[in-house]
């Protein structure tokens, strides 16, 4: 989700709960984590910028468009952009409790950056998961397969055979019918329900995140999210009665993100979503 690797603004608080425990902040997402106290944080799930936006074409609701979504999507070159990487999860590290966890959402664009930087800064990969779309857009250039997947690190910041991160193995066993949970979900992509605020190019399916955080984190622990974008992080955080803590860049997307804060607390989450689900009140 958006940011921006060169500007740099003051964070200052855009919404925040009524009891004043979760936050959403406008501005620079590694000004603010500079300014938050070390080991504070039980889970990160984010969306950090892709680095797609190269001039090319991809196809949205039947139209051929321009895959450019902004600056802040777009790439300074595979050294910068690796540089940029290692530096954000350098902040997330130091933020983390010795036992959080972090999720990180990518393609193969950036993902290879990011799996490097973390066994770099000393984070130990847990899994890979693969969320399949069941109806991605085709691929217009013919030159090559289909997208139909992103892929999400989860890593932890826990020593093996010191430190116990979560992971709520029975619960997720018990979505899954009785069984293992395998590491590839197919999950559709956000409804027209999930965009009615507005829209954001990257927006991920509240059921995805949800369940990343209902399998790594418990009730009332501090999820945070430095590339916020339209905050479906923080609206499945508040459903599942997590703090939530949050920056994004672009005012556009934090007018999006902040009505859908105020409005989490009607939104349904299913144990266990199903294809082609449709979201409602």
């Amino acid at each position: 989700m958006s940011a921006t690797k060169q500007q740099k603004e003051l964070a200052t608080i855009a919404w925040q709960s009524n009891d004043q425990r979760s936050k959403l902040y406008q501005g620079d997402s590694l000004e603010l984590m500079a300014s938050l106290p070390a080991n504070s944080i039980d889970c990160i799930w984010t969306d950090p910028p892709y680095n797609l936006s190269n001039d090319g074409i991809t196809c949205v609701a039947g139209r051929m468009v321009k895959v450019n979504k902004g600056e802040w999507d777009r790439s300074r070159g595979v050294e910068l952009d690796h540089e940029f990487n290692k530096t954000w999860l350098a902040a997330c590290h130091r933020l983390l409790k010795p036992t959080g966890t972090i999720w990180v959402s990518g393609t193969v664009h950036v993902y290879p950056s990011v799996g490097f930087a973390m066994q770099e800064l000393g984070f130990r990969i847990l899994n890979d998961i693969i969320w399949e779309k069941p109806a991605p857009p085709p691929n217009l250039g013919c030159r090559c397969f289909t997208h139909a997947t992103e892929l999400i690190l989860w890593a932890t910041k826990a020593k093996k055979g010191k430190d116990k991160y979560t992971f709520n193995y029975d619960a997720m066993k018990v979505e899954n019918g009785g069984k293992q949970m395998k590491n590839v979900w197919r999950m559709p992509a956000p409804s027209k329900e999930e965009k009615r605020y507005g829209k954001h190019p990257t927006q991920k399916p509240i059921a995805l995140v949800a369940r990343c955080l209902r399998a790594s984190t418990n009730e009332d622990d501090i999820v945070f999210d430095p590339f916020s974008g339209s905050a479906t992080t923080g609206v499945a955080s508040l459903i599942l009665n997590r703090r939530f803590l949050g920056c994004e860049m672009d005012k556009k997307f934090v007018s999006i993100a902040t009505r859908r804060l105020a409005g989490a607390s009607g939104t349904f989450i299913p144990a266990e979503p199903k294809e082609n689900l449709l979201w409602s009140d």
